[in-house]
């Protein structure tokens, strides 16, 4: 199985677990999965001072800037299969 193939099944898991991660690796699959799917961070920051959860997405998906999508799908499949 090639890692795209992986990568969507780790999504589909994603989906269906049964207890739901802390927010720190909430984060983390998010900023993977964006950086899987579309690449290095194309978006502005929230400009919304108050905006605590676009600004902690903005910053997560910003830290993976330059990072492969092959790489950031490994790392995805990878934490995925460390969770239940």
């Amino acid at each position: 199985m090639n890692i795209q193939e992986l990568f969507q099944q780790a999504v589909s898991r994603s989906k269906t677990l049964t207890e739901k991660p802390g927010n720190d690796i909430l984060l983390q699959l998010y900023a993977l999965y964006k950086q899987s799917t579309e690449g290095d961070i194309n978006i502005e920051p929230p400009s919304n001072m108050f905006d605590l959860v676009g600004k902690a997405k903005f910053n997560a998906w910003e830290s993976l800037k330059g990072k492969p999508k092959e790489a950031a799908m490994q790392e995805y499949v990878d934490l995925m299969g460390k969770l239940k």
